[in-house]
């Protein structure tokens, strides 16, 4: 039998305390939601003044991410070069924001971010990923 790693509560508080922070030093109001890696809300956090639209949309970025285990920009380049395709793939939404949470090369949840710039979104998701040293 095998066994892998797995996201804890306390790496979900590490991730959410370090993204939260890059939001807050940036002044970003956003929604930052972490899901396992079979796309199951762990950990959710919505700033004063994030919309509820922004936790719906983070979280299908943190799916999109987790699900295929690539970033949810990956979707987007896509479907920018032409791919429209891609826009009716299953649990996809292919907008900047989601990433993959990877440990020993194995995926292990995903990070979504919705609050300001996509670009943004994803630099807020990156350094929750950093706190653990996944980088």
């Amino acid at each position: 039998m095998k066994t892998r790693p797995a996201l804890t509560l306390e790496d979900c508080k590490k991730i959410s305390a370090a993204a939260e922070a890059e939001a807050k030093k940036n002044k970003w109001e956003v929604a930052i939601v972490i899901l396992d890696d079979g796309g199951h809300i762990l950990h959710a956090l919505r700033s004063d003044g994030a919309t509820p639209a922004n936790v719906t949309i983070a979280t299908e970025k943190a799916r999109t991410a987790a699900l295929t285990r690539r970033p949810s920009k990956m979707w987007e380049e896509r479907v920018a070069g032409g791919r429209v395709s891609m826009l009716k793939m299953p649990g996809v939404l292919p907008v900047e924001g989601g990433l993959p949470i990877m440990a020993e090369g194995t995926c292990v949840g995903g990070i979504g971010v919705s609050g300001v710039q996509s670009h943004e979104d994803a630099q807020i998701g990156q350094a929750g990923i950093n706190a653990l040293g996944l980088g």
